[in-house]
């Protein structure tokens, strides 16, 4: 099984001076799309004034064009642990276990705008850019990524990919059909959507499937080890989607 998570806009600071090794990330055949990618933001950032405008940073966010400066030489974490906010703290991948961490790596993609899908421990520098960016120097960054990331992914062997991406993100890398996989929508008992909850909902899920590591092979076995948990995960209304019920 593979999971694949959307980032965060909030990223923890720091990390260790090895920088960002673009032929160690996940999916290497994306490196020609992330290097292009990674190139704009640094030339971006050499006009702060415009910058700002293309990324829409407030004034407590000016600090992100530096990041995005030194995208290359600046310090480096696993993904896991760059991002923060709901679904991250639900996480909480810090606190896990070695085995647990071992599996975030072996079974999680976290779907980044200037990276694309990434290994949960592959290791990257803080940045600044949203999935609807529009970034001058490459195009559209749906275009940009879409068709080469499906491509990708195509490519994998995997019995069954969870897809607990927003729809933006989705949208820059659509699973090929020839992959099963089910999309994640978060409701309440009564099939109402939600928003925080649902960043939440969806950290916690994989917080525990670190830590029981399943032996996940599709939508049948993934509801038996949840049904273990007190975890209640229906088919939704549409093909394809599945809804995680939590408490309204």
């Amino acid at each position: 099984m593979k999971i694949l998570l959307p980032p965060s806009e909030t990223k923890r600071p720091g990390g260790s001076a090895k920088p960002l090794a673009f032929e160690a990330l996940a999916l290497p055949e994306l490196s020609a799309q992330r290097v292009a990618v990674a190139d704009a933001l640094i030339a971006l950032a050499q006009d702060p004034v415009e910058a700002r405008r293309v990324l829409k940073l407030s004034d407590r966010q000016l600090g992100d064009i530096e990041d995005n400066a030194t995208l290359r030489s600046a310090p480096t974490m696993p993904a896991i642990d760059r991002y923060t906010g709901v679904l991250y703290d639900a996480l909480d991948a810090t606190a896990l276990d070695a085995k647990a961490r071992r599996w975030l790596g072996q079974h999680v993609w976290i779907h980044s705008a200037p990276f694309g899908p990434i290994g949960a421990l592959d290791r990257i520098p803080a940045y600044r850019l949203a999935a609807g960016t529009s970034l001058p120097g490459v195009p559209p960054l749906r275009r940009h990524w879409a068709d080469a990331t499906s491509a990708a992914m195509a490519q994998e062997e995997t019995s069954f990919i969870l897809d607990l991406r927003s729809e933006a993100y989705v949208a820059l890398g659509p699973l090929p059909a020839s992959l099963p996989s089910a999309y994640v929508r978060v409701v309440t008992e009564h099939g109402r959507a939600l928003n925080h909850f649902n960043k939440k909902a969806k950290g916690e899920l994989v917080r525990a499937l670190s830590e029981d590591r399943p032996r996940v092979r599709g939508l049948s076995s993934l509801q038996e080890w949840a049904a273990t948990r007190g975890i209640i995960i229906r088919s939704g209304e549409q093909l394809g989607v599945i809804e995680l019920v939590v408490a309204s």
